[in-house]
């Protein structure tokens, strides 16, 4: 009798802690990312993944705002940037990616290298793939701002 009374008050407990966890608010992205200080050093390693990007660094336009635009500044932007979008309390003040990358002509294989080496950083970082997925999403939804370019014949062969 004594180890059922013990039982159901184990229970009683843990459906308590279960219902009170399910009412706590989900931890916003930004949060779970771990912060501004985790998301600026996570773009750090990134930007640096693209600078050095040879399928981008192919294309004359980004190579040439590549020259006109501090390396800080990019990472300045990006970061208040993803700190925003993911939750955070930083304000991103810079141009609207239609923008920031309408005279860039962007093709769908340079948006696929860059999303290589946004994948490749975060998995370099041990980023949990729920919050990769997110980050993807987000991401994701800038590609009709950003790609513009179609990809001629010769850009498509290695």
């Amino acid at each position: 009798m004594r180890n059922r009374v013990a039982a159901a008050l184990a229970a009683v407990v843990l459906l308590n802690a279960v219902a009170l966890r399910a009412t706590e608010p989900k931890k916003s992205l930004y949060d779970r990312l771990g912060g501004a200080y985790a998301i600026a050093t996570v773009v750090d390693a990134f930007i640096e993944k693209l600078l050095v990007n040879d399928t981008l660094n192919a294309n004359p336009a980004i190579k040439e705002a590549r020259a006109r635009v501090p390396k800080a500044g990019l990472k300045f932007h990006v970061t208040a940037l993803v700190c925003q979008v993911t939750g955070g309390p930083q304000m991103y003040a810079g141009r609207s990616m239609k923008e920031a990358h309408k005279n860039l002509h962007i093709t769908e294989r340079e948006w696929d290298a860059m999303v290589h080496d946004f994948v490749a950083t975060l998995d370099e970082f041990k980023v949990p793939k729920a919050e990769q997925n997110e980050l993807l999403t987000i991401v994701g939804s800038t590609k009709n701002d950003i790609v513009v370019a179609q990809q001629s014949a010769n850009a498509a062969q290695p």
